[in-house]
């Protein structure tokens, strides 16, 4: 009778172990994931709208128009900003590839073999920036593409 007491005890405390473990586990994703990015919430949206302003507007264009001729190399060698409207290729990349791109910057782009001028912002915008950012560019999307790219990026 004691051994079938111990035997439960040992298996409360092993499945006591195990929701601890899976407990830390999801503490440790939601410290370390990145922020969502959220089109749809108009306060990530706004704040994503003023960083946009103040850092990347002057090379993508106030209206995310981007620089003439984008797709034709500047007598650098280096590739104009792209639009990040539906003229752009931005919707076709997945959230993971965008934050790349804005944390990294070129040496992002150095593993395509493209050069470009856009710079690393890690370290100078925080993830919940870029996240902020990058909602604002989306919700700038007509719907048509957001549903295209909801397909293609769940």
């Amino acid at each position: 009778m004691n051994g079938g007491k111990s035997r439960a005890m040992t298996w409360r405390m092993a499945l006591a172990g195990i929701a601890l473990a899976i407990g830390a586990g999801a503490v440790w994703w939601m410290v370390n994931s990145p922020p969502r990015i959220d089109s749809g919430d108009p306060r990530q949206v706004a704040l994503g709208e003023t960083i946009y302003r103040a850092q990347c507007a002057r090379c993508h264009g106030v209206n995310l128009e981007g620089q003439p001729d984008w797709r034709s190399p500047l007598s650098t060698g280096r590739l104009p900003a792209p639009p990040h409207d539906e003229t752009g290729h931005t919707w076709h990349h997945p959230d993971d590839v965008l934050r790349r791109i804005v944390t990294e910057g070129p040496a992002f782009y150095a593993t395509l073999g493209v050069k470009t001028d856009m710079p690393a912002f890690e370290g100078k915008l925080s993830d919940r920036d870029i996240a902020a950012v990058l909602a604002y560019i989306k919700s700038r999307w007509p719907p048509i593409i957001q549903e295209r790219r909801a397909q293609t990026n769940p």
